[in-house]
């Protein structure tokens, strides 16, 4: 039988270009929305483009490569010192799970100075949390000639730490926990700190969002339920596998240890966070005086997870998995 244009276009997925810098597990909810076909089930074709860093994922934007950014709010706040209209739609996570790591003959906060760290970009998300970390621990990069190295995304930048190209690095939780069985030390745990900081969640141009609002929706509902199967202790040999692929791990203990310090940072509900971006926005000012300047609740657009959430339909999807 053939179907009508009209026909086929209302039942035709909805083909999208997803951004994303993260190679971490904070990208497992983007992960399993493609690897569970739960994009599928929402009506979208969703393509998810690696880009290097913060600052490409913007000009990505710019350039309309990709419609929508899986990103931190430290992009958006990039954007946004750029005068793109920018919105963030949803956060995972309100709070971080990465570690600071350092070689093994590293033991003390002092032990940092003159040292070098490695990052996946200046201001970019891994400079922050190792800011964040630096902070924790009393240090200060100029005072204590600490110096940023760009060494690539989170698992490149392990791989550097263990072959001694630079002293330290803030990564995420598997990959630290891996590390840590090498004999590394865990100079801080940031998920002690339980210091506010906007996770990865869905970033969008306003003129796109406008055009696309129902489209957007969808992805929003996918990585909404991703969020919630993430979390579901049911599907952990899923997550895990995941997890495992996309990071490149052998160590299925460190990874399993990775999962469970995720879990304690993501958000039941991807409400935006405001308090995160503040925070953000107080550390990236540091380097980028435009962003002092900005009004974080211009940025944040919680309607479409309120939505998701006056209707139900994420309480459904938590009582479902029980």
């Amino acid at each position: 039988m053939v179907l009508s244009g009209t026909s086929w276009v209302a039942s035709a997925p909805v083909r999208v270009n997803i951004g994303t810098a993260s190679v971490s597990s904070s990208a497992l909810s983007l992960w399993l929305a493609q690897e569970q076909g739960i994009f599928a089930k929402h009506g979208i074709e969703a393509q998810v483009i690696l880009v290097r860093g913060g600052p490409t994922l913007v000009a990505s934007i710019m350039a309309r490569e990709i419609q929508l950014a899986f990103t931190s709010g430290v992009s958006v706040l990039g954007a946004a010192a750029q005068g793109i209209d920018i919105k963030m739609l949803s956060s995972i996570s309100s709070r971080v799970s990465w570690k600071l790591m350092t070689n093994s003959h590293l033991k003390q906060a002092q032990d940092l100075r003159g040292k070098r760290l490695g990052v996946q970009s200046i201001v970019g998300s891994t400079w922050m949390y190792s800011m964040l970390a630096l902070e924790s621990l009393g240090l200060e990069p100029k005072r204590d000639n600490i110096t940023f190295i760009q060494t690539g995304d989170p698992v490149t930048t392990a791989h550097a730490l263990e072959a001694g190209r630079i002293d330290g690095a803030a990564l995420e939780p598997a990959l630290s926990r891996r590390l840590a069985a090498k004999g590394f030390t865990t100079l801080t745990d940031l998920s002690q700190s339980n210091v506010a900081f906007p996770g990865l969640g869905l970033g969008v141009a306003k003129n796109y969002l406008d055009q696309q609002g129902a489209m957007i929706e969808k992805v929003i509902a996918a990585l909404a339920e991703s969020l919630v199967f993430t979390q579901q202790p049911a599907n952990k040999p899923v997550v895990l596998k995941s997890m495992m692929k996309n990071l490149r791990l052998a160590d299925r203990q460190a990874a399993e240890e990775g999962y469970l310090d995720l879990l304690s940072t993501l958000n039941r509900k991807p409400y935006p966070s405001l308090d995160g971006l503040r925070n953000a926005q107080r550390l990236m000012a540091v380097q980028n005086p435009k962003v002092a300047s900005l009004k974080v609740e211009d940025l944040a657009e919680p309607r479409f997870v309120k939505k998701l959430d006056d209707s139900g339909f994420i309480d459904k999807l938590y009582s479902a998995a029980h």
